[in-house]
């Protein structure tokens, strides 16, 4: 124990599991009301390593590894057995499987100072880590894990096969990404007619993205009024360069293997196009631009 966090935030975690109010509590360093000293490095190894939990496991907690965490015995009795992990990866796998059966988890906002002396090497555990992930990725796909065991007495739902709210949410952002791809082909289609292909594309495809984003912010994520706005819009035009490389690579390898094709050739090597843009666009908008958003059973502050 280096008590990074201090002992004073030890009945702020342990209250919600005596309450019974939670069945995980754990603390987090990437909430709204956290105070935070470490180096750049580990912030931002910290910050990419949970964006990707968030956007490949879909997890609803913020921060899987700092390492104030508490859980009820009753609760850690039924989970050890199931984690494979005896590395770094140990906590994160035990939180994965705790949130997939529907575990209550509670997060609170801690003071954090990094050790100097921390021996953890960092390439070495990250790499562990993607290992765990694919490891634990290919478990929950392949139903290999018996969480209707761990449902709280009754008193859950049947667990599903997708992440709390990850199906709704795909059923709103398809339904917003099928209207972004009409605007876009129909504003390329008319912007086809002044201007080249890769031009028209990328004017087309900067309308569509902003727009997409603000519909998807507040109809996929459910995001209410101005605040952020501006913010969400700038993460979101994160996702452009990878559609316009998409959408215009795809154009050019068209043009370079029929130089002659026109817009009703182009458009269906658009739709394609966007199709692989849509799923790398819902990645980032849940795991980066609207973290936090997905109805599950996380309790406690938004991350910031």
């Amino acid at each position: 124990m280096d008590l990074s966090t201090g002992l004073a935030a030890l009945l702020p975690l342990v209250a919600p599991l005596i309450s019974g109010h939670s069945d995980l509590a754990i603390g987090t360093r990437l909430a709204r009301g956290s105070q935070v000293v470490r180096g750049p490095k580990r912030e931002i190894v910290s910050r990419c390593y949970n964006g990707l939990l968030r956007g490949t496991l879909a997890v609803g907690f913020s921060d899987a590894q700092c390492g104030f965490k508490a859980v009820r015995r009753d609760v850690a009795e039924q989970l050890l057995p199931l984690v494979e992990d005896r590395g770094w990866f140990f906590d994160t796998e035990l939180l994965v499987i705790a949130e997939r059966a529907g575990l209550r988890i509670h997060e609170v906002p801690v003071d954090w100072v990094d050790d100097p002396d921390s021996r953890v090497r960092i390439v070495s555990t990250a790499l562990a880590d993607l290992r765990g992930m694919a490891r634990l990725g290919r478990a929950l796909a392949g139903g290999r894990l018996p969480l209707t065991a761990l449902r709280r007495g009754g008193g859950l739902e049947r667990v599903a096969e997708l992440p709390p709210g990850l199906a709704g949410q795909l059923l709103r952002f398809a339904a917003v990404g099928a209207a972004s791809t009409l605007c876009h082909l129909l504003l390329y289609t008319a912007l086809r007619v002044f201007t080249g292909a890769q031009a028209a594309n990328a004017l087309a495809l900067l309308a569509s993205a902003i727009a997409n984003t603000a519909a998807n912010r507040r109809l996929t994520f459910g995001v209410r009024g101005r605040h952020g706005v501006l913010g969400h819009q700038l993460k979101g035009l994160a996702a452009f360069p990878v559609g316009l490389a998409l959408t215009s690579g795809a154009l050019a390898v068209l043009h370079r293997a029929a130089p002659g094709a026109g817009p009703g050739t182009e458009l269906p090597v658009l739709v394609l196009a966007n199709l692989a843009a849509t799923l790398l666009c819902f990645l980032l908008l849940r795991a980066w631009v609207f973290p936090g958003r997905s109805t599950r059973r996380t309790t406690g502050p938004s991350a910031s």
